[in-house]
């Protein structure tokens, strides 16, 4: 595989998963960030716990105001958590949120099964489970924090 094909890959499965995602409810910040900057953020959360906006937009290349609207959607659906960073008070510190919300434990009870299929253009059962174990496989190696270890 080259670095084309897997990057391709990548964005396949992100669209794939995307698609798979409940639909988020309306909210005050839905224009400030869409899906997939907030996945990114968290994303980036879970590898760099108790982080600013700031460190998260260098560290992702969003802007910095994708990563605010981003942190403000994620922190209205209770998936995080800011507090005040003690070193600075004016700065902000993110992490995950310590209880599982309402939103969190809907988008971790949804299933891929219907889009992965749609993507594959078949409903065989027997091809939908060798694609998902493959699909297991790869998350179990390459969790979130394995990102961290790309970059400096």
């Amino acid at each position: 595989m080259t670095p084309v094909q897997l990057f391709l890959l990548g964005r396949t499965l992100m669209k794939i998963g995307e698609e798979a995602l409940p639909d988020p409810r309306p909210s005050a910040h839905a224009h400030q960030g869409g899906t997939r900057a907030a996945l990114v953020v968290l994303s980036d959360l879970l590898a760099h716990p108790d982080t600013s906006v700031s460190a998260i937009a260098v560290r992702t290349g969003l802007p910095q105001s994708q990563v605010s609207g981003a942190v403000a959607r994620l922190k209205e659906t209770g998936s995080v958590v800011t507090a005040p960073d003690p070193a600075d008070g004016r700065r902000q510190l993110i992490r995950r949120a310590p209880e599982v919300s309402e939103r969190v434990a809907e988008v971790r009870a949804a299933r891929i099964d219907g889009a992965l299929a749609t993507a594959l253009g078949t409903d065989d059962p027997q091809q939908l489970l060798a694609v998902t174990e493959a699909l297991d496989v790869l998350a179990r190696h390459l969790t979130p924090e394995a990102i961290g270890r790309l970059r400096p």
